[in-house]
């Protein structure tokens, strides 16, 4: 923000010093040479030439003025303090063409290597000055004067350090009036933060307290009861009659397959206790019901990966019922979890080989765990993603510490999912 002002400050302060030079030649030129500019002096006559040399002379000594020429109307020096220059012809530009016709008088900064500028070559940055000014019979006239920048640049110096104590009062004032505003916000946003994390440990201490409370009910009644059945049918099965055998046969079999079922679900239900096993070897346990089917599992973690236990609890989370999903439905023979962690943020991706799905379709049985685990983890401030197309598999990414979104399913080609932080 301070250098564009001083930038700004720089030329405001260069153009003042060009148009008071502009200002006291064309005093100059009105009061002093242009009533010397007789018919005389148009004919180079030595009288009227030293005359006017006798004027200038004490102005030359005081302005800083280092050359001056006067030019009519053809481009013809018709007088100048260096004397080799009076009666020379150069050809006359358009901007002298304006000036003459009553155009605006000109004042520029900058070095001089035109055709004329024989003796300015070389010396550096002059202040430049046409002024139109007109003879005794009235003839249109160019004055103009040549003098050192140093004047320019020292007054712009001179601004410039007047400008510097207040632009830096000004801009210490700004600061102390934006540190309160980002002090309150700094802990408006540090409260918030607790807040979440708290709401967010609250969220997940039910889930875990109502996960272990239906575990221990189907464990220790429905599992029991229907244990207990079990055992009665295979009683009868063996003492009824013949032909009433293959029925209870059956019907034990369908009944100890909906045990193992339940005594399952009662260990997807119950986690591992992270704390002691730790985040690795807790993944590794969820490999025995994929060895079941066929499935091969790989599980890429970091040596170094810094996780709270509210957030590595929802990793687990992911990656469970990712691969419940990947046994359940997808015909996979092998799935990978990949978890890549870039200073807050950190990724768990779970992709397999399997047939995939079309988004689109409505699915009454698969991913409806993840759609609800995808609500705890926006309040945590991750995203979950879904991908998968039909016969290109399925990868869930699930993003902690970047930017939140709602539970997206997309299709196209499965792809790992960018971490947007």
């Amino acid at each position: 923000m301070a250098t564009p002002v001083v930038f700004w400050i720089r030329a405001a302060a260069e153009q003042h010093a060009l148009d008071n030079a502009r200002d006291v030649t064309q005093r100059l030129a009105d009061r002093i040479v242009g009533p010397l500019i007789t018919d005389q002096l148009l004919a180079h006559e030595p009288a009227a030439v030293q005359l006017l040399d006798e004027r200038l002379e004490p102005w030359l000594a005081e302005s800083g003025v280092t050359r001056i020429k006067v030019w009519d109307a053809r481009g013809e020096v018709i007088y100048s303090d260096a004397e080799s220059l009076i009666g020379q012809k150069f050809q006359q530009e358009e901007w002298a063409r304006r000036l003459l016709e009553g155009g605006p008088a000109t004042a520029t900064l900058e070095p001089q290597d035109a055709e004329e500028n024989a003796f300015e070559t070389g010396s550096g940055e002059l202040v430049e000055v046409y002024v139109r000014s007109a003879s005794q019979s009235g003839a249109p006239m160019i004055f103009e004067t040549y003098s050192s920048g140093d004047g320019v640049r020292g007054e712009q110096q001179a601004v410039l350090m007047g400008m510097i104590p207040p632009m830096l009062l000004s801009l210490a004032v700004l600061q102390l009036a934006q540190l309160i505003p980002a002090v309150r916000l700094a802990r408006r946003i540090q409260v918030h933060q607790a807040a979440r994390n708290a709401l967010l440990h609250c969220a997940i201490e039910a889930s875990d307290h109502e996960r272990r409370q239906i575990a221990s009910e189907l464990h220790d009644e429905v599992i029991q009861d229907l244990s207990g059945l079990a055992y009665a049918l295979e009683s009868v099965e063996h003492r009824g009659p013949d032909e009433q055998g293959p029925v209870f046969s059956k019907a034990r079999t369908m009944l100890q397959d909906n045990i193992r079922t339940l005594r399952a679900m009662t260990s997807e239900l119950y986690p591992p206790d992270l704390d002691e096993l730790g985040l690795k070897a807790s993944l590794t346990r969820l490999e025995a019901p994929l060895v079941e089917r066929g499935i091969t599992l790989t599980v890429e973690i970091p040596d170094k990966l810094l996780l709270d236990r509210d957030r590595a609890v929802l990793v687990y989370r992911v990656a469970r019922e990712a691969l419940v999903n990947a046994a359940k439905h997808s015909s996979a023979q092998s799935v990978w979890i990949r978890i890549r962690q870039s200073g807050q943020v950190t990724q768990i991706t779970v992709s397999d080989n399997g047939r995939g799905f079309t988004p689109g379709e409505p699915r009454a049985e698969g991913h409806f765990g993840l759609r609800i685990l995808g609500d705890t983890i926006q309040q945590a401030g991750g995203s979950l993603e879904v991908r998968s197309s039909p016969g290109a598999g399925t990868i869930v990414s699930a993003t902690f510490g970047g930017g939140v979104s709602a539970v997206r399913f997309t299709g196209g080609q499965p792809i790992a999912s960018s971490i947007r932080a």
